[in-house]
Order: structure tokens, then C-alpha cells, then sequence
């Protein structure tokens, strides 16, 4: 709304055209998420449902009551944003219709009096990302990029639908399982949003930059940008009554959101293996524990016995590490991991 706005009232009054800046228009939308969802949370805490605990995760016990599945409200300020400040597409629309439908969906499961099962929620997940892929992919042939390498490849729309929504499954599930230390999950694919969001508008959206590390360029790489920037701006007001100890949490309503935004936004840099890059300590955290649930239940291997998943609950049973040592500790390791390989992404091609 504001882009048009801008191109519309530009020539009345020159200072419209600022209206038409990406680098305005993010940083609003980093200012205006983060305002609201600080100035709302609080006051709209009393609608989401309480927390039932986990008998499986380590000191379960000290979520249990608060509030849960704040994710619906933040998500909610998050696309109300967009509709603001970003230029409208059909793949933006698709992918806040999405992230909304797997945002609604985890919240029913928040409220539910009895947990949806595992297959239920799987299928859910399944669904919203076939649908995602098929919309990112525009139901033709994609071209994608590699690290280490200046050559670009077209991958069929057979292989990329598929491929795609491996990535956003794995997305969703592994920041889900990360939701279980005040602060981790969100700070985490915070240092990741901003990480892509840096790499889309400063890298693949800028035309001589791309061209200076051999990188494609992508037009709307901005426009993503700004949807990152404005989740990072939620992300901190979130923060703010999540950390520890928390006054609130987030639930499936806002981790399943996360976690599809962020596969969208790393299958719209056009490499795949990024998300290695801005969200490595993530995928281990996570992955790591559905790997062993997927080996235990359907291949019957008992590995990685002495091993608790997701790894926080390792560190923090078997090596006594205390909530804000597992959050420092992880968030730290994640930044400097995404610092330098994206570094090296972007020389070494």
C-alpha cells in the first residue's frame, strides 16, 4: 500500500518518493512490527490458552500455565504489516496465506483440550508445504545457485516441488522442536532472518553487488528482504516478554509460522544450502532429535541412546546447563557460524 502510494503521490511532493525506498519501507516495517507486537502482547495475552506442560522435556514444569500460543498475535501484526509496506505480489500473497494457515493451525493444536498427534500435525505441515513450493515455483522450471561455484542450474519443476518441500517440512518441525528454552527458538531464526534478510537486499537484490561476487540477481530480492526485516521486528517485541524467564510463550501457533517463513525465504535466495549457513545450530538442534524419532519409529534402530533431543535437553540434563547458558551459548555459536560461512558463500566461487 505504501509503495503504491509513494509511485501515486511522488510527483505532488518529491519527499513521497521515499515511500518507494525498500530500505524505508523494511526499516518501517522492522519499527512498526516490533512497536506493536510489544504494545499488543501484553494486552491481548488474556485470549490465547495456558500451557499443559510436557511430560517428555526437561523442567517442563516451569512453562506450565503461562500463557501460550502468542505466536497468533505477532504473526497476525506480522501480515497486517506486510499488507502495508511491501510491494504485492502473487508469491507474497501465497506465502502470507500460508504462514497464516500454518500459523492458525498450530494454534488450534495450542488450544486444543487433548494434543493433536504427531501424523496429524505432520500432514498439516505436509500440505502447507507442497502448497508453498508449488506457488514459489510458479509451476515452471527454477533456477538455483551453488556454493562454490559461479554456474547457475534450472531445476525441472518435478524435482523442485518436491525438493522444496522437503526444505520447508524440515523447517517447520526443526524450529518447533527448538521451542523448549525461554528465548532459544526465537533468537535463533532471529540471527537467521536477519542473516537472509542481509543476503537478499544487500547481496542478490543490489545489482552490482551481485555481479561483483558473481551472485544472480533477483529483482524482487528486496521485497523478501522486507519480510524478513518486518519478522524480525516482531521477533524482538515477542522477545521482550520471552525472555527469561518468560511471561509468555509463543507455542505451535508461532514455530510452525517461523519455521515455514524461514524455508520460504531461503528457497527465494535461490541456493538451498543457506539455510545451513543462517541456521545451522537450528537444524542440529532440531533435526538431530527427528532423525532418531524417525529411526526408532519406522527402521526400529536404537542410536544415540545416552543422547536427549532436541540437544538443548541434552545439555541441559546431562550437562546441567541452565536456560540462559543454552540460550547465550547456541545464539553465539549460530552467529559466528553464519557470519563466516556466509562469507565464505559469497568469496570463495
Amino acid at each position: 500500500m505504501l509503495f503504491f502510494l509513494g509511485e501515486l503521490l511522488q510527483n505532488w511532493w518529491g519527499p513521497f518518493r521515499l515511500l518507494t525506498s525498500h530500505l524505508f519501507l523494511g526499516g518501517f516495517g522492522l519499527l512498526a512490527s516490533a512497536l506493536l507486537t510489544w504494545v499488543l502482547l501484553p494486552r491481548l495475552v488474556g485470549l490465547v490458552p495456558r500451557d499443559r506442560g510436557r511430560s517428555h522435556a526437561v523442567q517442563s514444569s516451569a512453562a506450565q500455565g503461562k500463557p501460550t500460543g502468542v505466536g497468533v498475535i505477532f504473526v497476525s501484526i506480522f501480515v497486517l504489516v506486510q499488507l502495508l509496506v511491501m510491494p504485492p505480489n502473487f508469491e507474497s500473497f501465497a506465502v502470507l496465506i500460508l504462514t497464516s494457515l500454518s500459523c492458525a493451525f498450530g494454534f488450534l493444536d495450542d488450544r486444543a483440550t487433548l494434543a493433536w498427534g504427531e501424523y496429524k500435525k505432520g500432514l498439516l505441515d505436509l500440505l502447507i508445504c507442497v502448497l508453498g513450493a508449488a506457488a514459489l515455483s510458479g509451476l515452471k522450471d527454477v533456477t538455483i545457485w551453488l556454493p562454490f561455484t559461479k554456474y547457475l542450474f534450472t531445476v525441472p519443476e518435478w524435482l523442485f516441488i518436491p525438493a522444496a518441500t522437503i526444505l520447508l517440512w524440515a523447517a517447520i518441525n526443526c524450529t518447533n522442536c527448538t521451542d523448549g528454552v525461554d528465548g532459544l527458538s526465537g533468537t535463533l531464526v532471529m540471527i537467521a532472518l536477519m542473516s537472509i534478510g542481509g543476503l537478499l537486499y544487500f547481496g542478490l537484490g543490489h545489482e552490482r553487488i551481485a555481479a561483483y561476487f558473481l551472485l544472480p540477481h533477483y529483482t524482487d530480492g528486496a521485497n523478501w528482504a522486507i519480510m524478513a526485516f518486518s519478522m524480525v521486528g516482531c521477533l524482538a517485541g515477542y522477545l521482550w516478554y520471552n525472555a527469561h524467564p518468560s511471561q509468555m510463550l509463543m507455542g505451535d501457533a508461532g514455530s510452525r509460522a517461523l519455521g515455514f517463513l524461514l524455508g520460504v525465504l531461503v528457497i527465494e535466495s535461490g541456493n538451498p544450502f543457506v539455510i545451513f549457513m543462517v541456521a545451522g545450530v537450528l537444524l542440529v538442534n532440531g533435526g538431530t532429535g527427528l532423525v532418531k524419532v524417525a529411526l526408532l519409529r519406522f527402521a526400529r534402530i536404537a542410536i544415540f541412546r545416552d543422547i536427549r533431543f532436541p540437544l538443548h535437553d541434552h545439555v541441559r540434563h546431562k550437562h546441567g546447563w541452565s536456560n540462559p547458558q543454552v540460550l547465550v551459548r547456541f545464539a553465539m555459536v549460530q552467529a559466528i557460524l553464519a557470519l563466516v560461512l556466509l562469507v565464505l558463500l559469497l568469496k570463495i566461487r
